[in-house]
């Protein structure tokens, strides 16, 4: 008979929104584990649920009052953390509380100590300290091969549309040591591509005033370049990708760019445009101009040739002219983005747009959307055809019975889960295996939708 003192709590835990929620879902997880609870796959099996949320637009905070209210539902022990835990109604009131009254406890996203603080009152704490219970990397919620490194927390930006930083705070950059430690353990770990995610990438440092920190010994100062560099050098050591996200266009992104010819940051960037007419822009109070994204943009091409883009745009934004989204348009052809994402503008509640003039009906909003969609994808479908022919580094996500009837991969230009894939047909030498979380070189011989069709080789 199983002594039932000796079974650890069961912890269920659910995870929405963004990368940057799924870094804070990973820090809880592996501070469970390190405090010696086990976690659960279903609902009954588990003593409480814990549910990350996202609370950014409309379809987000009812995906995740949703999962609230169906983990009360099959549990009934649960506990909020997350972007919709910050969320407030009209009254002050705490959203997620007046909706769901019986959840055991509420916090705000990077709120780890508090998640954790909740789960000692409700269930026992098991820690047994002479058992080392987390590896290395921490508990990762990605496949072994690709993992997020969040570099800051928070944004110093006040976009209209936006209220991310009533939720998350002001920018608080890592300090540079800490990230880089990181990221040597989790490329010692069998990580062969790390995403950098955070609400602004470029402004890494500046809270800091990008002063000097160390890592192993070695001064490095807390600024985007000197972090690319010094990840490029890990990476290259392990033959790894590094992948960058959440990029603006500032300035001194421009340094960055010769570390992407030369191969040591892949030459991709996902920077959020969002709109490129002036007028539109300073509705959001974005940081730049359409006309200065634009030239940068084809500065960035010259810099680096083989530079891909993706990126995310707002249609229908209040006042939002038929002239304006034309502009909108036209950069999309002119900048040629590689992949774009579309939102019909949303109103959320709290954000500043919303008392801004010359709402535009819904209907009109989402045609806009299908619109823009049309021309970016006519945009991205050109630009994958001109791949044809070509050979390319593939890592391998996906490669039942070693790849002996294909798998499905990526190449430098996809990002997981957001952009397309590399489908990999059947290798044409029977000797040829593919394995998950390894690189193969690929012939591409074809495009389908948003995907590439490549050959091992």
């Amino acid at each position: 008979m199983q002594d039932t003192a000796t079974v650890p709590p069961k912890v269920g835990f659910v995870s929405l929104g963004c990368p940057k929620a799924l870094t804070d879902s990973e820090l809880i997880l592996t501070q469970l584990s390190a405090e010696g609870y086990a976690t659960s796959k279903t609902y009954d099996g588990a003593d409480l649920v814990i549910v990350n949320t996202c609370g950014f637009i409309d379809e987000a905070v009812k995906e995740s009052l949703d999962a609230i209210g169906e983990a009360l539902s099959e549990n009934g022990r649960v506990i909020v953390t997350g972007c919709l835990g910050a969320r407030k109604t009209d009254g002050g009131d705490n959203l997620v509380q007046q909706v769901h009254p019986k959840v055991l406890a509420v916090t705000g996203p990077h709120a780890t100590q508090e998640v954790m603080d909740a789960v000692h009152r409700h269930i026992p704490k098991p820690h047994d300290p002479f058992v080392d219970l987390v590896p290395p990397v921490g508990i990762k919620l990605t496949p072994k091969h690709y993992a997020y490194l969040k570099i800051s927390e928070g944004c110093n930006h006040r976009c209209t549309f936006c209220i991310i930083p009533s939720m998350r705070g002001d920018l608080v950059s890592r300090p540079v040591g800490e990230v880089l430690a990181e990221a040597r353990k989790l490329f010692e770990s069998g990580v062969k591509e790390l995403l950098v995610v955070s609400q602004d990438t470029s402004a890494y440092g500046v809270d800091l005033k990008y002063r000097t920190g160390f890592f192993e010994g070695k001064p490095v100062r807390t600024r985007l370049l000197e972090l690319c560099t010094e990840l490029g050098d890990l990476a290259a050591a392990h033959g790894a990708w590094v992948r960058l996200h959440y990029v603006y266009p500032y300035p001194h992104v421009d340094d960055i760019l010769p570390l992407m010819a030369s191969g040591r940051v892949l030459p991709y960037l996902d920077v959020p445009f969002q709109h490129a007419h002036p007028a539109v822009l300073a509705r959001m109070k974005r940081p730049a101009s359409g006309e200065r994204n634009l030239e940068r943009l084809l500065a960035w091409r010259r810099a680096c040739p083989e530079l891909v883009v993706r990126s995310t745009f707002i249609a229908g934004f209040p006042g939002e002219t038929e002239e304006e989204f034309d502009a909108l348009l036209e950069f999309v052809r002119e900048a040629q983005i590689d992949r774009a994402g579309c939102f019909a503008y949303s109103p959320v509640a709290g954000a500043a747009a919303n008392a801004l003039p010359g709402a535009l009906p819904a209907e009109l909003r989402e045609e806009r959307r299908a619109r823009f969609m049309a021309v970016a994808e006519q945009v991205s479908v050109l630009r994958l055809q001109r791949r044809i022919g070509a050979t390319m580094q593939v890592l391998v996500d996906s490669a039942p019975a070693l790849g002996r009837k294909g798998g499905v991969g990526r190449s430098y230009a996809d990002a997981p889960e957001i952009d397309g894939t590399v489908r990999l047909l059947p290798p044409e030498k029977a000797s040829k295996v593919l394995k998950v979380g390894e690189f193969t070189r690929a012939r591409i011989v074809g495009v389908e939708g948003h995907d590439l069709i490549g050959i091992p080789t």
